[in-house]
């Protein structure tokens, strides 16, 4: 018995000496782990050991949001304390989430101080409170922005020198200066995301995306859309209008997702928008297509094509060069009812696609409906014979 009792306490002695290694790591080590976790959740580590207790303020980043004190001017005199005790040391990351209308704070003064600071990662979320302070435009050290619900400043001149990802949401724009600015003034961006809202103060009505590192591009926007990123390789849109979409020029190897949200009327599609896709895009080797875009890309009703037995007219005078030269994967992603004219287009693209390789069906159908689709499918003449179907 005796015997066990030492053999358990020398286990539980190395469990726990295995256990508290992560205490014997440099400081500095300990701080970066930190500094991947929440404030809140970084000043909950001061209680494991005495060792802990401050090493949270080491920590050279805030990621807090004022939901998490008790009042709001708890949160703001915490923030000016961490502030206070990083004067002289470099703050990698802000990330604040206010959109209390409880309280307003000086939100130009904190993001002064962390541009003069080295930050590499700035996330602000600020629904209320005064224009984004002008410094913002000429930090050499950001490495990643995301932006959301706040108003820009005009910009004369923006340098941006480091940053690589630029994510805009909700944002109020003085002018489509500013926003064309952002793009051009950041020589290194290689992801861009911009999702607007209908807003009456937003002065930006043109969107030019034009830029010689984008590799990826996201954009939810009803305004006019102008793309030129030669080294584009993934563009991702979801519009409510398919006008004044324009595409000057994308990476040889570029995958397009263009999603139109059902919910639109028919009538507000325009088939030029479609025509310009996959005609004027040459070099597109992965197409996804979603929802009501598809009634636009066939002009036939089945029921004209039932009655005069007839090659489906799917809005091509030829066949657009990127079905010949480049299109490898498509995928069509339907989530709601059947459309007119969708075997036809299935049928379109594997009848004229020399190089496909593969075309996923993401589709929902009825057991029974179902069964007949897929006779119908395997029955479809292929131009590729590599040519790979999956019905998801």
């Amino acid at each position: 018995m005796e015997g066990r009792r030492k053999k358990q306490t020398k286990i539980c002695n190395k469990v726990s000496h295995e256990e508290d290694r992560i205490s014997q790591l440099p400081e500095h080590l300990i701080s970066e782990i930190l500094f991947h976790l929440s404030t809140k959740d970084a000043v909950r580590t001061s209680v494991l050991s005495t060792n802990w207790r401050n090493l949270w303020q080491s920590v050279p980043g805030l990621d807090l949001e004022p939901i998490e004190f008790s009042n709001f001017d708890a949160f703001v005199s915490f923030v000016e304390r961490f502030f206070d005790s990083h004067r002289e040391s470099w703050i990698r990351k802000l990330r604040l989430n206010y959109c209390s209308p409880h309280g307003r704070l000086d939100l130009s003064s904190w993001i002064d101080a962390v541009t003069t600071r080295r930050i590499q990662h700035l996330d602000v979320r600020f629904f209320c409170g005064n224009e984004i302070p002008l410094s913002l435009y000429t930090c050499q050290t950001l490495v990643h922005l995301r932006l959301s619900e706040v108003t820009l400043s005009s910009a004369e001149f923006v340098s941006l020198p480091c940053l690589k990802i630029m994510r805009l949401l909700y944002i109020t724009y003085p002018n489509e200066t500013t926003l064309q600015k952002l793009i051009s003034g950041s020589p290194v961006l290689e992801v861009l995301t911009i999702v607007r809202s209908s807003n009456d103060d937003d002065k930006a009505n043109v969107l030019l995306v034009r830029s010689h590192t984008l590799k990826r591009v996201y954009i939810n926007d009803g305004i006019q859309v102008v793309i030129d990123a030669p080294l584009l390789q993934c563009l991702r849109a979801t519009v409510s209008s398919t006008k004044n979409f324009q595409i000057l020029n994308l990476g040889s190897s570029a995958r397009l997702e263009f999603d139109f949200p059902f919910t639109f009327s028919h009538a507000t599609y325009s088939s030029s928008m479609i025509h310009d896709i996959l005609t004027d895009i040459s070099r597109v080797r992965d197409l996804v297509i979603s929802n009501d875009i598809w009634k636009e890309i066939v002009k036939n009703q089945s029921i004209r094509l039932h009655e005069e037995k007839r090659e489906p007219n799917v809005m091509f005078s030829a066949v657009p060069r990127c079905l010949v030269s480049s299109l490898k994967f498509v995928e069509l992603k339907r989530s709601i009812p059947r459309y007119e004219g969708e075997m036809e287009l299935v049928r379109y693209f594997l009848k004229n696609s020399i190089i496909l390789e593969k075309l996923r069906l993401n589709v929902y159908y009825t057991k029974k409906a179902k069964c007949a689709f897929l006779t119908e499918l395997v029955a479809m003449p292929r131009c590729s014979s590599a040519c790979e179907v999956l019905v998801l």
